[in-house]
């Protein structure tokens, strides 16, 4: 099973060696985790033995565990809630068409009474159920389980597309945005143009100490100063990237300005967030529970001359914007509004730049309101957008 194994990773491009395949055998059968099987060792000890075995630069994890989740058909991990809810109320058999009506009828609660209809489904629920608008399943119109539609529920299991979902029950695994990835396309490069621009706000001329030399010694030892432009700038920017969920369709195009920034800016520190900024930032996606830096901390590191630059679609539901425990993923105790104005305040200098289509943003009410909470200083992320940001942050 596991000669496979090797060659789907050398076939997604990770330059994995003969060697390292044997020390990952070797360490299986030394019974560092155990047999794999599902009584013996779980495939997540599994998959740490052989990445720390396989993986010599981190740079390759994303490549590992695109190929490792394409060879074991992994499935999402549910995090527990009140109890373990059994994996076949959750299997979809088919893709219901719903009615107009059907739609416009489906099930509507508030935030609060949605997690107390939550738990009496999982107290009283005692079998699958599919197609219906109460139950815990799929293809219907109930608020919770995946794959049918409700305007405001709990997606349980499963792929999102609807986009309406108020909380996400699973725990999900972001990737970091690749930093090195190449600028192919002639708008980027236009808009790399306008952030070079930007990154020489700095000192207009700086000493060119070789040119000086040869100038001087020219000169028959006569002090002849040449000055050059600075090459880096002084300006400070602070990157706030969105990762994960609706973001992953843009991936691409945030990886291309991300890797401009950090061939521009000399001063560059940047941080991750998921669909709103709250109590804490991240700098490793994977390790953004154990490595969590607070956003109070973020608001005293950097003071009011740094630039900042929020990258996001701000596409979300307007409950994890406006709402205490609005977030998907945690228990926040101020909504994400607040820590919006906080960040916007400490940072006069800002922008949002948003990947989204922006003939779409009157039809996300999530949008409206981030931009509303910014002042207005969202831009797309297209090479118009791009250049009136960095020109209202060089102000």
């Amino acid at each position: 099973m596991l000669t496979g194994f090797f060659y789907t990773l050398r076939a997604a491009g990770l330059p994995v060696s003969v060697r390292e395949y044997l020390t990952l055998l070797e360490a299986l059968q030394a019974g560092v985790v155990g047999p794999l099987s599902e009584d013996a060792c779980s495939i997540e000890d599994f998959y740490h033995l052989a990445r720390t075995t396989l993986v010599k630069d981190e740079r390759h994890y994303d490549k590992f565990d695109r190929a490792f989740a394409a060879y074991f058909h992994g499935v999402e991990q549910i995090a527990d809630f009140t109890r373990e809810i059994p994996a076949d109320w959750l299997r979809q058999t088919l893709q219901r068409l719903l009615s107009d009506e059907q739609r416009a009828n489906a099930p509507r609660y508030d935030y609060d009474e949605l997690f107390e209809e939550l738990k009496k489904r999982l107290e009283e629920q005692k079998e699958r159920h599919a197609g219906g608008s109460k139950w815990i399943g799929t293809g219907g119109t109930s608020p919770f389980g995946h794959g049918g539609h409700n305007p405001q529920g709990i997606r349980i299991g499963g792929k999102g597309g609807g986009r309406s979902a108020v909380k996400v029950w699973e725990q999900r695994s972001y990737r970091d945005y690749d930093d090195t990835q190449e600028l192919g396309t002639r708008n980027i490069k236009m808009a790399l143009r306008r952030l070079r621009r930007f990154a020489r706000d700095g000192a207009e001329l700086e000493l060119d100490l070789p040119g000086t030399i040869r100038a001087t010694a020219a000169n028959a030892g006569w002090l002849d100063l040449r000055m050059v432009p600075q090459r880096h700038n002084r300006v400070k920017v602070l990157l706030l990237m969105d990762v994960g969920g609706t973001m992953d369709e843009h991936i691409p195009r945030v990886e291309e300005l991300f890797s401009a920034a950090r061939a521009e800016f000399k001063h560059l520190e940047f941080y991750y967030f998921h669909n709103c900024v709250y109590d804490y930032v991240w700098r490793n996606n994977r390790r953004r529970y154990a490595e969590k830096l607070p956003t109070w901390d973020l608001i005293r590191t950097y003071n009011k001359d740094w630039r900042l630059i929020l990258v996001g679609d701000a596409t979300m539901s307007p409950y994890e914007i406006l709402q205490p425990g609005g977030s998907v993923e945690h228990h926040n105790e101020e909504p994400g509004a607040e820590w919006l104005q906080r960040l916007t305040h400490a940072f006069p200098h800002h922008v949002w730049l948003n990947p989204e289509p922006q003939a779409l943003w009157e039809y996300r009410p999530s949008i409206g309101l981030i931009r509303q909470l910014v002042g207005g200083r969202m831009f797309p992320m297209t090479l118009r957008g791009l250049e009136e940001a960095m020109r209202l942050l060089s102000r």
